[in-house]
């Protein structure tokens, strides 16, 4: 078969689409990658972690980099890496979790909607309360009267108030109280929340793109990112009938919260990325260790690439990448770009040369052209 390509544009059916070779392991949705942490539940963690896992044995920080991480860490303050697309701002979170066996990375993508309460829990009243409602349908149910379901209403009012005052919906007395699990099944954790919590050695958590949030979130980080803790009021409202409630942490697993705050032990490595696409204030730079990310050079690029590709790609893909190195000063490119025409232009074996070259264009186009 000479013919490359899957879809030809011919507008008839055919099964071309049974011959598309593996993906890209950056790209992998398949199956989990090497390293990934037994009992993972996270198939995009999972692919992400295993890509990243094979990326940091391959990393070659510059001085700066490693200078600025072990700052983090001494200082127990957050790391902010700012840089063009795809020069490794989010790479050094894995490496540095990789290198120092800090498991799983924690990770918090930001987008415009994002508050911080969706970093630090979620509290689903909703789902509580349909859940309270039909346990009392079943008790209601169960009774087989008009009176039992007469008094439905009164008995729900009552169970609510119960429900509010010591973090559980009793319901029909003890076997409703049985059945229910607990103000602490409706509680997820964040991202943030689950960094937080007390542990042996410190998380890290990838704050990703944090340019992209509204105005208010760096200023909201302040006092959490300078005080290490942050309450419940759901739970410190029930503290004094359940001190310790268990909740469900980011991780997916159930962790125990006292007195209704959550205070870390070892402040995690926090590191927030940005793409410079906006300033922020000086109250959050100043509680910072900032770094600037520079376009990755030719050690970085072709660890990049051997991590990925093996040492097949770097040899093959000598001129691709001497081309993404040869590129004019301010010109901007992620190292995304040429990993996506290094992948594609080496499946193409049969397609002619000029083929090659054009998909290449395709792909290794600026990204800060006038579109």
């Amino acid at each position: 078969m000479n013919d490359w390509r899957i879809y030809r544009g011919v507008g008839q059916p055919h099964d071309g689409v049974r011959r598309l070779p593996e993906p890209p392991p950056w790209r992998d949705f398949t199956r989990a990658q090497d390293g990934v942490p037994t009992g993972s539940q996270d198939p995009s963690g999972a692919r992400r972690l295993g890509v990243r896992r094979r990326r940091a044995e391959n990393y070659a920080p510059r001085p700066a980099e490693v200078d600025a991480v072990n700052a983090a860490l001494y200082l127990r303050r957050p790391l902010l890496v700012t840089g063009n697309p795809g020069t490794g701002k989010s790479t050094l979170a894995y490496a540095v979790a990789h290198e120092l066996q800090l498991g799983r990375v924690l990770r918090w993508p930001i987008v415009s909607r994002t508050t911080l309460q969706d970093g630090l829990y979620r509290y689903d009243a909703i789902g509580r309360l349909q859940d309270v409602q039909l346990e009392r349908a079943r008790g209601a149910g169960g009774n087989g009267s008009d009176r039992g379901a007469g008094n439905g209403a009164a008995a729900g009012s009552a169970a609510d108030g119960r429900a509010d005052a010591d973090g559980r919906a009793d319901g029909d007395g003890a076997d409703g109280a049985d059945r229910d699990p607990g103000i602490g099944a409706y509680i997820r954790l964040g991202p943030l929340g689950t960094a937080l919590l007390p542990s042996e050695l410190p998380r890290v958590l990838l704050i990703d793109e944090l340019d992209k949030s509204d105005l208010d979130l760096p200023n909201d980080l302040l006092n959490t990112l300078e005080e290490g803790e942050f309450a419940i009021p759901e739970l410190e409202r029930v503290a004094d009938r359940q001190p310790v409630v268990e909740v469900l942490s980011h991780d997916s697993g159930r962790v125990a919260v006292h007195g209704g705050r959550i205070a870390c032990t070892n402040f995690p490595l926090i590191v927030l990325t940005s793409n410079g696409e906006r300033d922020f204030p000086a109250p959050l730079l100043r509680r910072c260790v900032q770094l600037e990310l520079e376009p990755p050079g030719e050690e970085q690029l072709t660890a990049m690439v051997e991590a990925h590709l093996g040492e097949e790609g770097v040899a093959a893909g000598q001129d691709l990448i001497g081309r993404f190195l040869d590129r004019e000063p301010g010109e901007v490119m992620a190292a995304d770009q040429l990993l996506n025409a290094l992948f594609l232009t080496q499946h193409t074996p049969h397609a002619e040369r000029l083929t090659r070259e054009r998909i290449a264009d395709l792909l290794m186009q600026r990204l800060d052209r006038s579109r």
